[in-house]
């Protein structure tokens, strides 16, 4: 199928460049980005058989959101356990509900709304955490391919540090049922769905059972998914269980499971010797803001991250994160790099002095569309797929959302023409995505694209 969007085009070429078209187009033949230009530029560009899409002055086309970080089982404990700290919540809570996952009609019950929701709040792409379960697992695969998600699902990997009721007997058992998830997801031939090598962390898993993940991954080429330096008890864990090792990163680059298709959820509390290990290895961050806060974990430095450069994406972390949404990661994104910046630049109790004292470098908070990179481009290369989505280049999967601002006003209400009057369509975009960021929800997507296929809502 051969369609040509024609309006408002918006997407990231870098942290630092948002492109805006006014009046653009997006030329997309099967799936497959062919051309994208202002409008003026469209005589130029064979038409014939492209069916026209043209948006209204009140939508926008946007890239659709990555989410590098989610835990699907946990999904129905959105909300619960949150005045506990990580390790105290795991027992408390998420260990007990994914320990449910052996029944395959709850399973089912559940995935098919994780899928179908997160799509709704516009998730095009997904990476999952399922269960240590490989038989219900593969029901979250099936849902995805199903609804038309694309994204990684990983069986849950933890052979240590969990309770009786779930874990899994020892390296041997927990290998042989990775070998089985991967096979079945191989064998579906989805172009949308892939395995991930998903060792819980470092806590539950022990030398071994690190090992022979990080060989599986090299074998069928996989990614990797896990945690790192989420809280400071964590961290005093692996300490006292990798002695040798350096540092927690470097648990991981020991055992061979820090590469270029890595990512690593938090990253909270990393040394600077991690951060070059890291950009080193070319390995990312998934950036969890509402988890960090909810479960008071600290504040994590993305401008940090990035000044070393570590790839970063955004990740819900449902359910230590309290919303399902991509946009509500943003939110939250921006609200801790300014209360970074508060606390880095302003008064330090009472003192008078500035943290870091007069010579400190001015920090400077993430903006509104450096925080829509990182839910999109920065997410995309995060999951090493920046050459696949992420933005709207030509050679690219056209994944994207319509974002209506008509018949659910953002804010709740549209301005005046009073208002506008005066500015630029420039302008007058910005400030329609600037209000999307800030107050906008999922009944502002009005429609999903996934590989060129309009998802159903």
């Amino acid at each position: 199928m051969k369609q040509i969007f024609i309006g408002q085009i918006v997407h990231s070429k870098s942290l630092d460049e948002l492109v805006v078209l006014e009046d653009g187009f997006v030329a997309v033949n099967d799936g497959e980005i062919e051309a994208i230009g202002d409008r003026s530029q469209m005589d130029s560009f064979p038409r014939e058989h492209y069916t026209p899409v043209q948006l209204s002055p009140s939508q926008f086309l946007l890239p659709g959101f990555i989410d590098c970080h989610i835990h699907a089982p946990q999904v129905p404990n959105i909300g619960l356990g949150l005045d506990k700290p990580l390790l105290e919540w795991l027992d408390s809570y998420t260990f007990p509900l994914e320990s449910n996952y052996r029944d395959a009609d709850f399973a089912a019950r559940v995935y098919k709304y994780v899928v179908n929701t997160t799509i709704a709040h516009g998730t095009t792409t997904a990476c999952y955490f399922a269960s240590i379960f490989t038989e219900t697992n593969k029901i979250l695969v099936d849902e995805m391919v199903r609804q038309g998600q694309r994204g990684f699902v990983g069986k849950v990997s933890s052979n240590r540090m969990c309770p009786d009721f779930y874990i899994e007997c020892n390296t041997e058992s927990s290998i042989k049922d990775n070998v089985e998830f991967i096979r079945y997801v191989m064998e579906l031939k989805s172009e949308l769905v892939r395995p991930i090598v998903t060792p819980r962390f470092a806590i539950t898993c022990d030398d071994e059972l690190l090992r022979e993940l990080a060989k599986l991954a090299k074998k069928h080429n996989l990614n990797v998914q896990t945690h790192v330096s989420e809280n400071l008890g964590e961290i005093a864990t692996v300490k006292e269980q990798f002695p040798s090792a350096p540092h927690y990163v470097g648990v991981y680059d020991e055992v061979g499971l820090l590469t270029n298709r890595t990512v690593l959820a938090h990253g909270v509390h990393l040394e600077d010797a991690e951060l070059e290990m890291l950009s080193a290895r070319e390995t990312s961050i998934a950036h969890c803001p509402s988890s960090n806060t909810n479960l008071g974990s600290g504040f994590c430095d993305v401008r940090r991250l990035l000044k070393a450069r570590v790839k970063v994406g955004l990740g819900t972390d449902v359910s230590g994160g309290s919303e399902i949404s991509i946009l509500a990661a943003m939110r939250a994104a921006l609200g801790v790099s300014q209360h970074l910046n508060f606390m880095k630049t302003h008064d330090v109790k009472g003192t008078g002095r500035v943290e870091g004292g007069e010579n400190a470098e001015k920090y400077i908070p993430l903006t509104y569309k450096q925080a829509l990179f990182l839910a999109t481009l920065g997410g995309a290369q995060a999951l090493a797929l920046d050459k696949q989505v992420g933005n709207f280049e030509k050679g690219k999967q056209f994944d994207a959302l319509v974002i209506d601002t008509e018949h659910q006003p953002i804010g709740g209400y549209n301005l005046p023409e009073s208002v506008m009057e005066g500015k630029t369509k420039n302008q007058q975009l910005l400030e329609l995505i600037q209000k999307f960021v800030y107050v906008g929800d999922d009944r502002n997507i009005a429609q999903v694209y996934v590989a060129g296929k309009q998802v159903k809502l």
